[in-house]
C-alpha cells in the first residue's frame, strides 16, 4: 500500500522504539529515497561535538532551523542509551535507566554534581559519582546557558510538555530536508 524504503525503516523504527520505552508518539510519513552507495551520505559535522558547548550546538542545530527550545528537547533523548567508548570515545549512561523514557535527563544534569574525568579515548566527560552516570559538555552547556536553562527547567517539572515538544520536534528533524516532496503519513 505504501512505499517503504530502508530509510523509511530506519526512521520508523526509531519512532516505534521512543515510544515502547514509554516515550510519546511520533507521527511518522513515508517516502524517503535510499541513497545508492555512501559517496550518497551527508557530510560529517551534521551532529554536535560531545565537548563543546552552547555557541556550538546553536551553530550546528540552528543551521537546520532549529531554535533554543528544539536544541534542549532533541537533547532530551539522551534519557535512552549511553556512550561507548569505542565508537564515539565517550563511555557512560546519562540516566540510571537508560532504557526508560522519561525526563530524568533533565533532572540528572540539573541536580546532581558531575566530575570532570578524561577517557580512555582522551575525551573529557563529567561523571557522578554517586550513581556513575555521565554529562558531556554539551549536556552541561543547557544548565549554564540561560536561555537553554529555562527549557532545560521546563522539562526537567513537566514531563508531558517534554514529550509533546519532543514528539512534534523529532517529527522535524527526521523530515529535514524534504519538506513537501511527497512524504506520505502513515497511520500506526
Amino acid at each position: 500500500k505504501y512505499p517503504i524504503s530502508a530509510a523509511d525503516l530506519w526512521a520508523f523504527a526509531s519512532c516505534v522504539a521512543t515510544e515502547v520505552m514509554g516515550g510519546p508518539k511520533i507521527a511518522f510519513r513515508a517516502g524517503r529515497d535510499d541513497i545508492p552507495d555512501p559517496t550518497g551520505c551527508v557530510e560529517e559535522g551534521r551532529l554536535p561535538d560531545a565537548d563543546k558547548g552552547s555557541d556550538h550546538l546553536r551553530s550546528v542545530f540552528g543551521r537546520m532551523g532549529f531554535s533554543d527550545k528544539d536544541i534542549v528537547v532533541l537533547s532530551g533523548a539522551h534519557t535512552v542509551g549511553r556512550c561507548h567508548g569505542d565508537r564515539s570515545g565517550f563511555e557512560g549512561a546519562w540516566t540510571e535507566a537508560p532504557l526508560q523514557w522519561d525526563n530524568a535527563y533533565f533532572k540528572n544534569i540539573l541536580s546532581k554534581n558531575y566530575a570532570a574525568e578524561t577517557t580512555a579515548a582522551g575525551n573529557p566527560q563529567y561523571r557522578n559519582a554517586d550513581s556513575d552516570i555521565i554529562a558531556l559538555e554539551t549536556d552541561l552547556a543547557l544548565t549554564t546557558d540561560p536561555e537553554f536553562k529555562k527549557y532545560t527547567e521546563e522539562f526537567a517539572n513537566d514531563a508531558e510538555a517534554f514529550n509533546k515538544a519532543y514528539a512534534e520536534t523529532y517529527q522535524k528533524l527526521q523530515e529535514l530536508g524534504w519538506g513537501s516532496k511527497g512524504l506520505t503519513e502513515i497511520a500506526w
